[in-house]
């Protein structure tokens, strides 16, 4: 096992908030809450120390394993790889964000929200490292009742409404995402998912999890038309919540579709594809239309996160390797930019007690710092050179030309919108007439502001300039998983009643690679690495060739 620790560090990472939530609910004094919570998020990044030692290798690292209920084929399984890491850091960070943004925001029933902040931690952090199915969806079910409770009970005017849908929205997603689960430890025999993540299913039985798993994913990015829940719910939500939902939740849906679809799925997968970029394609587009026709900023950059997720699953769904890096980047970048622009929205509420932009401008005059964060995440929102935003954006927009010229052109657009609905409301902000309070009144960043804005700040600029750190960390887990989803996409069980197409011309089962003697040829005049037809190819009735493992591929070739 490579990547290891003089303690388990999954499992603290992933218990200590829960036990840092009991320490808190018997503190008498909100002061001693805040602060409390505050050292409890700092000791939680601590304690993530061992995890620098992740070594830029393929395969899951810091393994625990211990038996849990072996009667039920359960065993209790964490461990990271080169996409989890990134998303485990990036939700011990946005803690301590979120425990400083609601310092002063939050003034009622104040040990109960940090409670909560406590408590989605710990789901958080178990969801990307859970490697059974039974914890994983355990520990994502456990994160819908502490969002519930911040948006129903802090939330704004109709927080009602937009805590209940975001409940209904999610709860469906997780029924149908149980069901898929049960059909997998049935017909894989196993809730462990690195093994079902080699496994060769039929191709009817990939058809019906993959729309599982699309439902339940889908609905948590989300993906156009299963969005309406989120601007509801960013708006209505605390601001500490709007970050948690954009920092963490969202990309939830799109580990997903990376740790299960594909893996799983794989024929599926590339049957459903064109469907995938469509709805992606339609997500760029109609996030960021709607986005540019908002005067609520809240509500602004809630739809702005429609169309950045869009550029994600588009990427995933390229199967290359520049569209999936520039996926997992763009994943950690939507995390950084869009927290610290949720916060940058706290904080001007607190001043103006408006989201309203016509309520909110002439900021330059007044609060110049915070202008300058405004427009530095603002900036690497719409992919400016220089930040974090563009580099994600580069390797998507390149996967998509390469995979197809019209695809790219489709979403140029996206691009647009996004530098025109920033460049709006950024104008207004900056150079407008004040309207809303007299000049005296507005007072620029505080001490706690600052603190918690410079270092997303850093990373924008840092990871903009220097990628190839992040991109190191990533790659080998990415070149891993594409050559077994590459090998496997067009094998399907014998069971699947079609017909076998003939092989390709001049290609003998002796000129195949070792390993690859039973599967079938391309089709004449299909691209190199996919089956015929961008579908899936399937076997004939009781031909009975063996099935490929990820260990009888490792090392293959993928296409990127």
């Amino acid at each position: 096992m490579t990547g290891t620790s003089p303690y388990p560090v999954l499992t603290v990472l992933t218990f200590w908030p829960l036990a840092a939530a009991f320490l808190v609910a018997f503190l008498p004094k909100d002061s001693q809450v805040r602060i409390a919570t505050l050292v409890a998020s700092l000791i939680e990044c601590a304690l993530a120390y061992p995890l620098l030692a992740f070594r830029n290798a393929p395969g899951f690292q810091f393994l625990e394993e211990a038996a849990w209920a072996p009667d039920w084929g359960l065993t209790y399984m964490m461990g990271v790889d080169g996409i989890s890491i990134l998303m485990i850091w990036l939700s011990l960070f946005t803690l301590p964000v979120c425990v400083l943004c609601s310092w002063t925001y939050i003034g009622k029933r104040v040990k109960e929200f940090h409670v909560c902040l406590l408590l989605m931690t710990t789901a958080c952090v178990g969801v990307f490292a859970a490697l059974d199915l039974v914890l994983f969806y355990v520990l994502w079910e456990a994160l819908l009742i502490p969002m519930y409770l911040m948006i129903a009970i802090w939330g704004g005017d109709e927080k009602r409404y937009a805590s209940i849908k975001f409940f209904l929205y999610t709860l469906a997603g997780s029924t149908v995402l149980l069901v898929a689960i049960v059909a997998l430890r049935i017909q894989g025999g196993t809730f462990s998912i690195p093994e079902l993540m080699k496994a060769d299913f039929p191709f009817r039985f990939q058809y019906w999890v993959f729309l599982a798993f699309f439902l339940a994913f889908a609905i948590k990015v989300p993906m156009f038309p299963f969005h309406t829940w989120l601007p509801a719910a960013h708006v209505q939500a605390p601001s500490a919540g709007s970050v948690i939902l954009a920092a963490v939740l969202l990309k939830m849906g799109t580990y997903g579709f990376l740790r299960f679809s594909l893996p799983m799925t794989p024929a599926a997968s590339e049957h459903f594809a064109p469907l995938m970029i469509a709805i992606s394609i339609c997500s760029i587009l109609y996030g960021g239309l709607v986005a540019l026709g908002q005067t609520d900023i809240k509500k602004l950059i809630a739809y702005s996160s429609v169309a950045h997720m869009g550029f994600v699953t588009l990427g995933i769904f390229l199967f290359s390797k520049e569209g999936v890096q520039g996926a997992i980047f763009q994943m950690l970048n939507h995390g950084i930019i869009t927290g610290a622009l949720f916060c940058l929205v706290g904080a001007v509420y607190e001043r103006s007690h408006s989201r309203d932009i016509n309520r909110n401008l002439g900021l330059g005059k007044f609060l110049p710092y915070f202008m300058f964060f405004w427009g530095l995440f603002g900036f690497a929102s719409f992919g400016f050179p220089g930040t974090n935003g563009f580099v994600g954006e580069l390797l998507v927009l390149t996967a998509a030309f390469k995979f197809q010229t019209a695809v790219g052109i489709l979403c140029i657009p996206g691009a647009l919108l996004a530098a025109a609905y920033i460049f709006k409301v950024t104008l207004k902000m900056a150079w407008g007439e004040p309207t809303s309070v007299s000049g005296p009144s507005w007072y620029d960043l505080n001490k706690k502001e600052w603190v918690y804005l410079v270092g997303p700040a850093a990373l924008v600029i840092y990871l903009g300039l220097a990628p190839t750190g992040l991109l190191n960390v990533i790659t080998p887990a990415i070149e891993d998983n594409l050559a077994s989803f590459d090998a496997r996409k067009g094998l399907v069980a014998a069971t699947v009643p079609a017909a076998s197409p003939a092989p390709a011309a001049g290609v003998t089962p002796a000129a195949l690679p070792e390993g690859l003697d039973s599967a079938r040829a391309p089709a004449p005049g299909a691209p190199p690495g996919r089956s015929a037809a961008f579908g899936v190819a399937e076997a004939a009735p009781g031909a009975g060739a063996p099935l490929l493992s990820l260990s009888a591929v490792k090392g293959a070739d993928h296409n990127g």
